[in-house]
């Protein structure tokens, strides 16, 4: 009874842990499916030497799982075993839960696996026959290979760690080993995508600030000198979601502006130390958007590039979420990510021109 005790203390921090990590992942956008799924499948067991049967038996088992975040799926079901040899028959029966961690959420998908639960366990030999149940731990690793939207090929090892009830079995623990493949097949397809078209901001005006030259004082015999050139610092705001697409780092369609950029840095070599800044809103984990950020800068900066502007000339860096231009609370992601997309830009900082007028 004290053990049965510890797994559900384990089996409510499991839930709990699982649960903190679905929260924390609402306010991404969903690249999974969400949906319930079944993963009936078939195998071989290894069962402990103990239980005195040699050989390789059979298993089968179904379970019942649903992804609940980008990188856990919550598993319920059973299994069953048997093993024959030496004169022996064994029998296991096991109910439980599992938590997979997923190492990817592509078509190919490996996973970590760890649950708990209750088996069943019964021993036929010549000595007489014992049943018993018994709280258990299991661990292993397996891997989902996708086929299409709903159904995958899954294999998995894992280890199930029995805590025997008594020692009728010769000893207080079972050490049995599963090799599996099956498929899982997901109730739901994944949900469409929400495609959102921003309305096509008003042209941004490049302005090239010029120095007037200063008129030369009347008695004077010869005109005055001009005066220094003056550097014009600019920044220039680009709207992400018109260079991008949403979640994305790839320039799509036409880009008049940063052609006409381009052509601006051509034409004046002495410009020099242009910045390139990536936002993102807030939409995501810290350490994605940052990553999203820079790669946007990378883009633009590699875009200019190949307008012929020289690298040594460009520097790009991504700034995450910083600096936000707006602020919103709306509940619904569509409308969310409608408000927050002034924050979605890339800047194009200092730019100096420096021209003296005749």
């Amino acid at each position: 009874m004290h053990q049965l005790n510890k797994i559900a203390v384990a089996a409510s921090l499991l839930c709990g842990v699982i649960s903190a990590s679905s929260a924390q992942s609402t306010s991404s956008t969903v690249d999974y499916n969400p949906s319930w799924y079944i993963a009936p499948s078939l195998g071989k067991v290894d069962a402990d030497k103990k239980f005195l049967v040699k050989d390789y038996g059979e298993a089968a088992a179904l379970r019942f799982g649903k992804p609940i975040s980008k990188d856990w799926d919550l598993q319920m079901g059973t299994s069953y075993a048997r093993q024959t040899g030496n004169n022996s028959s064994y029998r296991q029966n096991t109910l439980g839960i599992d938590a997979l961690y997923m190492l990817s959420r592509s078509n190919i998908r490996p996973y970590l696996l760890v649950g708990l639960g209750a088996q069943d366990d019964k021993l036929n030999s010549a000595a007489g026959k014992i049943s018993r149940t018994s709280p258990y731990l299991n661990a292993g690793l397996g891997m989902q290979i996708g086929l299409n939207e709903q159904w995958a090929i899954t294999g998995e090892l894992r280890h199930v760690h029995g805590f025997l009830q008594g020692n009728d079995f010769g000893a207080h623990h079972s050490k049995n080993n599963m090799a599996m493949i099956g498929l899982n097949y997901s109730f739901d397809k994944p949900p469409a995508p929400v495609v959102y078209i921003a309305p096509k901001p008003e042209p941004e005006m490049l302005v090239i600030t010029e120095t007037m030259p200063t008129p030369a004082p009347a008695p004077a015999p010869a005109p005055a000198p001009a005066p220094a050139p003056i550097p014009v610092f600019e920044k220039i705001t680009l709207s992400a979601t018109e260079l991008f697409q949403f979640n994305s780092a790839k320039i799509h369609g036409a880009q008049p502006k940063l052609d006409e950029i381009a052509a601006v840095l051509n034409k004046n070599s002495q410009i020099n130390e242009v910045v390139i800044s990536g936002y993102t809103d807030r939409i995501g984990s810290d350490k994605y958007n940052m990553k999203l950020s820079q790669k946007r800068a990378d883009t633009v900066k590699e875009y200019l590039v190949g307008q012929g502007v020289a690298t040594t000339r460009l520097s790009a860096q991504g700034r995450g979420e910083v600096n936000p231009l707006v602020q919103c609370d709306d509940k619904k992601h569509a409308a969310l990510i409608l408000c927050l997309e002034p924050n979605r830009r890339v800047e194009v900082e200092q730019i100096t021109i420096e021209r003296r007028v005749k």
